[in-house]
Order: structure tokens, then C-alpha cells, then sequence
């Protein structure tokens, strides 16, 4: 299930219902990020998608990992709108027979979320707005699972 959503979220709450009555699986592996402040230098962090377009563009590369990893299930919640520093912005869990492949997927996952899902992400601070790039460094990291096969 991909969601979008504009309403804060509990990662908790979300992990007990991906998880529960799973005894067909092994593992299941998650990862939250939260909203950073970067160093005071940002107020609220604002995420635009377009909807239904994002959505389709994240659930092919989750029907990737599906594949990929073997996975029997996965849940990524993503939040758009304004997001305060410290809140959750995104929740990615994956249920597969093993530990591996839950790892793995999660992090496959979030190295699409973070470089190449169609997010639009502008900062707000002190100093004005500004938007936000993804860095060499995330670029890198999705490149990686491009050379694994």
C-alpha cells in the first residue's frame, strides 16, 4: 500500500498494523525519517507531489522491490504539505520470509524515496525559502542497487 498523506502520523501505530497476523513471514523490517531542522536553518519543510502521479511513479518501483526481494507485503506512507522539524515524514516497512530481503527492500526503497520519487521539497527559515536538491551522496546510493542484480 503507497499512501500520500498531509496529516502527521504515528510510526507505531503504523507498524502494529503492518505487522499484525503476519505468521507467514520472518521479518518485517522499517524505517522512519523525520523532518530535520538542519542546524536552525529551517522552520517547516514543505513537500509537493502530484497526486496520483507520485503515487503510480512509487508503486513501480515498490512493485520492483516486490520482485527483486522476494517480498510478501510492504506499506510506504509519505507525508506532503508542511512538516514541522522532528515530525515523521516518511514510513517505509517490508514483510518478506526473511530478515535479508525485509533489510535490503527497506533500504532500496528509501534510496528511490530520497533521489529520484517526483517530491518537490522546499525549505522555509530565517533566511527565506529555498528548495532542496537531492545530494551527490543520495545519487550514489540509489545508483548502487543499479550495479547489483
Amino acid at each position: 500500500m503507497i499512501t500520500l498523506s498531509d496529516q502527521p502520523f504515528e510510526p507505531g501505530e503504523l507498524l502494529s498494523e503492518f505487522a499484525r497476523g503476519r505468521a507467514e513471514v520472518g521479518a518485517v523490517a522499517t524505517f522512519t525519517g523525520l523532518a530535520r531542522a538542519e542546524e536552525g536553518a529551517t522552520d517547516i519543510l514543505e513537500l509537493e507531489a502530484y497526486p496520483g502521479f507520485t503515487e503510480h511513479e512509487i508503486g513501480k518501483i515498490a512493485d520492483e522491490a516486490r520482485t527483486r526481494f522476494g517480498l510478501q507485503d510492504l506499506r510506504i506512507l509519505h507525508r506532503v504539505g508542511k512538516i514541522a522539524p522532528g515530525e515523521p515524514i516518511v514510513f517505509v516497512a517490508t514483510a518478506s520470509r526473511h530478515r535479508r530481503q525485509a533489510f535490503e527492500a527497506c533500504d532500496f526503497l528509501m534510496d528511490y524515496l530520497k533521489s529520484r520519487a517526483p517530491f518537490w521539497k522546499k525549505e522555509h527559515g530565517p533566511g527565506g525559502a529555498r528548495w532542496i536538491e537531492p545530494r551527490a551522496e543520495d545519487h550514489a546510493d540509489v545508483a548502487r542497487w543499479e550495479q547489483e542484480t
